[in-house]
């Protein structure tokens, strides 16, 4: 049995980080495998659904405990790659990029506006 795809969906929770489908012999799919932080780290949670007794069960789960490590082993590591990735373009977005600099507008020298000139009113002679 190969994995022959594995696709993250990263997700920002306290607990759940992402949630997986992969791909068995380009044949099989298995989706909403859940990657989930625990006490002692990363763990992998097969997809489950809740029963009439309120506890849950999944719906597909590896049968061994060597095809359940290597099933693990490889989300974990895709789960890594994916979120250093994240992290890769969210630093380069926040980068100040360098622009070319906006060149100053050279500013015209203030003209002093021509001096018009005033008609002094004429004076009528006064009369005597």
């Amino acid at each position: 049995m190969n994995i022959t795809d594995v696709k993250v969906f990263l997700r920002e929770s306290n607990q759940l980080k992402a949630f997986v489908n992969i791909v068995i012999d380009d044949a099989f799919i298995i989706r909403n495998i859940k990657v989930i932080e625990g006490d002692n780290g990363l763990f992998v949670a097969m997809p489950s659904r809740r029963v009439s007794s309120g506890e849950y069960r999944d719906i597909a789960h590896p049968i061994n405990t060597e095809t359940r490590n290597m099933i693990e082993g490889v989300i974990i590591e895709k789960y890594k790659e994916v979120l250093q990735e994240a992290l890769l373009s969210a630093t380069e977005g926040s980068e100040k990029k360098v622009e070319k600099p906006v060149e100053k507008p050279v500013e015209k020298p203030v003209e002093e506006p021509e001096e018009i000139p005033v008609e002094k009113p004429v004076e009528e002679p006064a009369a005597d």
